[in-house]
């Protein structure tokens, strides 16, 4: 392709303000003056700058400079003179007294005292106390005061804002003696910008280029047939445009919706319920002995008052826990406390929804299958692996034919979907399953194995006071926080709920 004619293609894409400006950089790169010469508004010569920066036409640098402007009294006197030189010219020939100089000049008897020092040094005044008070006189040196320009009056005849790194050394002397009149000199920061013209841009600024150009079809055009005799702006794909945010949902939320429908999709029902609950169903429905270190304060958030207990299943976990009631198990083997049952906590964990859930059920609805996703609060000391409210991971399957490898084939499933291709399970202990295991995936990234939860087949003493008949019922509770971690490489669990705006605009979506 020749050069003139990818110039021509380029002028094409080129935006009406850039039309204005271009032309322009062939005599100035002042920001200024191509402000005054286009007739448009800086913002909109700061657009056409970046535009043709974009197209390698030219750099923008944006500069802070320290800039000197006028205060108000600065702009009155540079206007009507410095009060000193309005003094001197009021004096004349005779004396006058403060007061009909006030009214010659209009100036205040503050402005007529800080004048009066002016011109004892420079001799220019004589003084002396009269019937109506002070008076004063021009002297020979008067005249000479008039028609001598200071170094102040001098500065103030340069053009502001004026460059404070392109002060002279009197220029810094004025300065000095005008910083000390009051609302004389406001010095601030301000961007300043430096154009560059490459190569490209000096040619392109010599050629001349069509201001007439057309920017959008009309429905009027194509009625009327006028398209056919205009030049249209070529549409520039190549042009940097600004990043948009759209509203979207909180990239937590995101996982939460994505889990949920994991587990819809496995024909798993979802389980509601409120997040405060007595200890009873909490703890002891799930055979949690009373004494237990979970129950201390330290652990556990307790709400003031006393829940009511239910009345048909409150004897069946009494008696599992002092002697194993109708389990074949010992139980505890000690005094169960009603008290301690009727406390009201937030809930520690969402397996409270699991016991009440088995309790509504029927022989005849089995198999069933059941999942949450919701909120637990535990009172924890708040560091990067520790929260003391986070989102838990629940699944329940009350299955007569279930055993512990449908366990593993379900969470193998999960985590597969969670990006986890590799699951294993530990023995473990938990007081409401048996067996217990712990849950294990491999870290794509870490290449490790990493603890996420923990899982196993309820106990006879959980399921059979709930439900009415011993029943297997696997089980499971897994940390969504560290399931979702790894996908956004967060590495400190705080920063999932930091409500950082640049995090959460520039967060990728889940799974996308």
């Amino acid at each position: 392709m020749s050069k003139s004619s990818s110039h021509a293609k380029l002028i094409l894409k080129l935006h009406p303000y850039e039309r204005k400006v271009l032309p322009l950089l062939a005599k100035t790169s002042d920001f200024q003056e191509l402000i005054s010469q286009s007739g448009l508004k800086d913002i909109e010569v700061m657009r056409a700058l970046q535009w043709l920066s974009n197209k390698e036409i030219l750099n923008v640098e944006t500069q802070k400079t320290k800039m000197i402007h006028l205060g108000k009294n600065a702009l009155h006197y540079q206007k009507h003179g410095m009060p000193e030189k309005q003094l001197a010219k009021a004096l004349k020939d005779s004396f006058q007294s403060t007061a009909t100089i006030t009214k010659l000049t209009k100036l205040s008897s503050e402005e007529i005292n800080a004048s009066i020092g002016q011109l004892k040094r420079n001799k220019a005044v004589d003084m002396q106390k009269g019937e109506k008070g002070l008076e004063l006189k021009a002297t020979k040196d008067t005249k000479k005061f008039l028609t001598t320009k200071s170094l102040e009056e001098r500065f103030l005849c340069k053009q502001f804002p004026f460059n404070y790194e392109k002060l002279s050394k009197e220029d810094e002397q004025a300065l000095k003696c005008l910083n000390k009149r009051k609302d004389f000199i406001i010095i601030k920061d301000e961007k300043s910008v430096k154009i560059n013209i490459k190569k490209l841009g000096k040619q392109l600024s010599k050629l001349k280029i069509n201001q007439n150009v057309t920017s959008r079809l009309t429905p009027a055009m194509l009625k009327d047939g006028s398209w056919r005799k205009k030049e249209f702006r070529a549409y520039d794909i190549e042009i940097n445009v600004p990043t948009i945010h759209p509203g979207k949902k909180h990239f937590v939320n995101q996982a939460v919706d994505y889990i949920k429908n994991i587990w819809l999709e496995m024909g798993f029902e979802e389980m509601q319920g409120n997040y405060v609950h007595s200890a009873f169903w909490d703890l002891d429905a799930l055979f949690v002995p009373q004494d237990h270190p979970a129950r201390e304060m330290q652990d556990t958030f307790y709400l003031p008052g006393k829940a009511k207990l239910p009345k048909k299943i409150y004897p069946k976990i009494k008696a599992v826990h002092e002697d194993g009631g109708n389990t074949g198990s010992a139980g505890w083997g000690y005094k169960y406390s009603k008290e301690e049952a009727e406390k009201i906590m937030l809930r520690t964990h969402t397996t409270v929804l699991s016991a009440q859930t088995i309790s509504n059920l029927k022989e005849s609805d089995l198999p069933a299958k059941f999942f949450a996703v919701n909120k637990v609060f535990r009172n924890e000391a708040l560091d990067w692996k520790h929260l003391f409210e986070f989102y838990q991971v629940e699944g329940i399957v009350v299955d007569p034919n279930a055993n512990l490898s449908h366990l593993k084939g379900y969470l193998t499933q999960f985590y597969k979907k969670m990006g986890y291709s590799k699951v294993r399970m530990r023995p473990a202990h938990f007081p409401y399953t048996e067996p217990s295991v712990e849950v294990d995936v491999f870290h794509p990234i870490k290449k490790e194995w990493v603890e996420l939860g923990g899982a196993g087949i309820f106990r006879p003493e959980v399921v059979k006071p709930l439900l009415g008949i011993d029943c297997p019922v696997l089980a499971w509770g897994q940390g969504m926080g560290r399931i979702i971690s790894a996908y956004w490489q967060i590495t400190d669990i705080r920063d999932l709920y930091r409500n950082d705006l640049k995090q959460l605009r520039e967060m990728k979506l889940w799974l996308e």
